[in-house]
């Protein structure tokens, strides 16, 4: 079927205009992203979205997930030893991957670029970039294990993403252990009509297809494959913008495995009921994460006779993921349901002027990443501490912010640094003087107590690298 033909049948006739008006390079480029278009999947979107409205509908009382807490105890201590000694087994295997999901920009941060080239380190103003690949290096040379690297970018930040490595030497990483991936995009389209919007002549008004298409990405590049064909079995994934993130944390993947789960989650005790962060629970038997934004007060604020929240699991998107059930996820094109977006998106109008709407003019589509959780055999949560696993980078002041950040970083080192019985000293503000310890040189706490036994106290800003 012709491309024009294709349009139409699609809903899509508009299109065949602004390709028969564009300029010969306008037009060419156009083409080409009409063809890479997946019209099925739009004109089912818009039948579900913008004609019949058919958003998913959230049915069945939510409970709390099954999770395996913090350890309080001597036969928790024995549970962690097993499960631990579990995953550092899959480790040293080569049985574990990872995939960084990298494809945001730092525009809310005030920061032009991908945020993973945002600056972190407090002293060597180290990017999230290079210090994620300070953690990846450390944990292969602490397993003696290749551990393959996947990065997730977008089209928008792929090439810079790709540049920063280059221009950081792929941060004394083999280049060959490091795959980039870009992440698919999907159409915005009018909310009214359904129509696929134009941002320039030239260029449909396309965004990223939301973190699930992180799966569809390692499936369409053959980074899949070429993991299968490494040995890999389970894929460890976090995002860019959590630096507290303890990457392929043993404890967490010898969880997941002993469990024999497809996929599994990390969790954090929500500090209030409010806070906007996703809620692990359970919902007619199966694992789910519910976004803050579709839960209701009464829901979020229940309490049980202890006083702690019953939904008390805070989904810090952090998974384990089996490669099989990515490639079940994956076949005959990713199966996870879509989610709508209202957006402002500005647009070509039928004249050919630009409109920068004041309102909601459009729908985006994306899919979540933790929409595959109910699609799983066995799932479990493991619950990690907030101030040793979860800082995020999402605000460019107060709450979850650069400064709270390193602020949090900060104090983990020096509560390492403590416990290996080193003093550190704290300024007026009661907050320890400026610490950075190179991954490379110690991993975590039992590290820098072996490193650093009989050191003397800290009394100002220090790095501490290998």
């Amino acid at each position: 079927m012709q491309a024009s033909a294709r349009l139409r049948a699609a809903g899509q006739g508009h299109l065949v205009a602004a390709l028969a008006d564009a300029a010969p390079g306008d037009a060419e480029r156009l083409a080409a992203q009409i063809a890479a278009l997946d019209l099925g999947l739009v004109a089912r979107l818009v039948d579900q979205f913008v004609h019949h409205d058919d958003a998913p509908v959230l049915d069945g009382a939510l409970a709390p997930p099954d999770a395996i807490p913090l350890a309080r105890g001597p036969d928790d201590d024995a549970r962690d030893r097993a499960a631990r000694a579990v995953g550092e087994e899959a480790l040293r295997g080569g049985r574990v991957g990872l995939a960084l999901l990298a494809g945001g920009q730092g525009t809310r941060l005030g920061f032009d670029g991908p945020k993973g080239n945002l600056p972190f380190g407090s002293i060597t103003g180290n990017t999230l970039f290079a210090h994620h690949a300070a953690k990846v290096a450390a944990v292969r040379a602490r397993y003696a294990a290749a551990v393959p690297w996947c990065i997730l970018t977008s089209p928008t930040n792929d090439e810079v993403t790709r540049q920063a490595f280059t221009d950081a030497h792929w941060f004394d990483l083999d280049p060959g252990s490091v795959e980039f991936v870009v992440q698919g995009t999907l159409p915005a389209v009018d909310r009214v009509t359904g129509e696929i919007l134009l941002e320039a002549p030239g260029r449909l008004a396309l965004s990223p297809d939301g973190h699930g298409g992180l799966l569809l990405a390692l499936r369409r590049s053959g980074a899949l494959d070429r993991l299968a064909d490494r040995g890999i079995q389970t894929l460890f994934t976090f995002q860019v913008d959590n630096p507290l993130t303890s990457i392929a944390d043993p404890l967490f993947v010898g969880h997941h495995l002993a469990a024999g789960a497809d996929m599994s989650n990390l969790a954090v005790r929500k500090r209030e009921p409010d806070e906007r962060v996703g809620v692990i629970a359970r919902r007619d038997g199966r694992t789910v994460v519910v976004e803050y934004s579709d839960l209701d007060a009464e829901t979020s604020a229940a309490r049980d006779p202890q006083g702690d929240l019953i939904l008390w699991a805070g989904n810090v998107a952090t998974h384990c993921i089996e490669l099989a059930f990515a490639r079940t996820l994956t076949d005959g094109g990713l199966q996870l349901p879509y989610h709508r977006a209202l957006k402002r998106v500005p647009h070509l109008d039928s004249a050919g002027r630009i409109v920068a709407p004041d309102q909601p003019n459009a729908m985006k589509f994306e899919t979540f990443i933790f929409d595959a959780l109910p699609m799983a055999r066995a799932s479990i949560t493991v619950e990690v501490a907030r101030e040793e696993q979860f800082s995020p980078i999402k605000n460019a002041s107060g709450a979850d912010s650069p400064a709270t950040c390193r602020r949090d970083v900060n104090r983990l080192y020096a509560r390492w640094l403590a416990a290996a019985g080193i003093a550190v000293a704290h300024g007026s503000d009661g907050e320890p003087v400026d610490l950075e310890i190179d991954p490379r040189f110690a991993l975590d706490g039992a590290e820098v107590r072996v490193r650093l036994a009989g050191h003397a106290p800290i009394t100002a800003p220090t790095l501490l690298t290998g």
